[in-house]
């Protein structure tokens, strides 16, 4: 094994190192940070035999350009219908191949979601945190924005033929027009005609977001009476809502703590979904209990551990996947 030298070419907003997160660090003012969608980003590790939490890129639309200086390495691309171009083929994302110096790859937006996740056989060698490699946007703390002119290493590259070709995209990881939340925990400063605009109402993304939250487009659903609440604890998922009565959802860069009132909590499971989709597209909130979202939460993660489990099991090598094809059907006597 040896290391593989990579040159950023093209990077656009928003692109970074990220890795599981920062966690066990809210108590004291630290975001947990992470990819935004993290089945995409696990599944990227997972297929391609890495720790779920390896290190690896998030990609924006804004797209990635990269070129192999050296080196030789496998990748994977997993997370939105992205486009993948490399070696001069294109192909789409969920998708696992190897790089070798003088290739360039590619990562663009294509129909569908807002983010996707390269992964890479070997150690991406990249700055850390207290003890995480993701990037905290805002400070720049972490792995650290992507730029045009540096370049990345892959320490302990490896090439993995026993994985290469497509990873099924699960139904739960494409965008979601519907998601599902549990009201409050401050519905209390919200009147009943707020509350119902929230549960019935016309939402849409905007492209007011960033990777603490998104700003949603539809009924103003104004607090009631004065904002007097002291600041408490946010979780990635709150329906935040100000003075002004615009809804935001907060997401992988959230503050630790905040004094808005909280309208709604979008259930966890469907997060992921939920960032995958684009700038006004429509979005529908559909409340649950919290007993249903418990039950919810854990039927999802039972699915996921089940998908993890199947993509993390090697295809074989060639000779291999030919060998378990039936190649000798039909064969006749060639001098007839």
């Amino acid at each position: 094994m040896s290391d593989a030298i990579l040159s950023v070419s093209f990077a656009g907003p928003h692109v970074s190192i990220q890795d599981g997160g920062r966690y066990g660090l809210m108590r004291y003012g630290v975001p947990a940070s992470g990819p935004m969608d993290r089945l995409s980003f696990t599944a990227a590790n997972v297929a391609l035999g890495n720790p779920a939490n390896a290190p690896g890129i998030e990609i924006s639309m804004g797209g990635l350009v990269l070129q192999c200086l050296s080196g030789t390495v496998s990748f994977a691309v997993a997370g939105g219908g992205f486009i993948v171009d490399h070696a001069e083929q294109k192909r789409g994302s969920w998708t696992i191949a190897t790089l070798t110096a003088g290739e360039k790859l590619a990562i663009r937006p294509g129909p569908w979601g807002s983010w996707s996740y390269l992964a890479f056989a070997g150690t991406l060698q990249t700055p850390t945190w207290l003890g995480s490699a993701s990037t905290h946007m805002l400070s720049g703390f972490g792995g650290g924005k992507l730029s045009a002119g540096q370049q990345l290493t892959i320490g302990n590259a490896t090439t993995r033929d026993d994985r290469e070709g497509d990873i099924p995209c699960p139904v739960c990881a494409r965008p979601r027009s519907e998601v599902r939340v549990v009201l409050g925990p401050q519905q209390r400063f919200f009147g009943s005609q707020s509350i119902a605009a929230f549960r019935s109402g016309e939402w849409r993304m905007t492209d007011a977001w960033d990777r603490m939250g998104v700003r949603l487009a539809g009924p103003i659903v104004a607090p009631e009476g004065p904002l007097d609440m002291p600041s408490e604890p946010i979780v990635r998922g709150s329906v935040q809502v100000a003075g002004d009565g615009v809804a935001t959802v907060l997401l992988a860069d959230h503050q630790t703590t905040g004094g808005y009132p909280k309208i709604a909590t979008v259930l966890d499971c469907d997060l992921d979904a939920f960032v995958q989709l684009r700038p006004r597209d429509p979005v529908a909130f559909r409340p649950v209990s919290a007993e249903e979202a418990v039950s919810l939460a854990r039927s999802a993660a039972m699915k996921l551990t089940t998908y993890y489990q199947a993509i993390a099991k090697p295809k074989g090598t060639l000779d291999q996947r030919l060998m378990r094809e039936n190649l000798v059907g039909g064969v006749v006597d060639a001098v007839a």
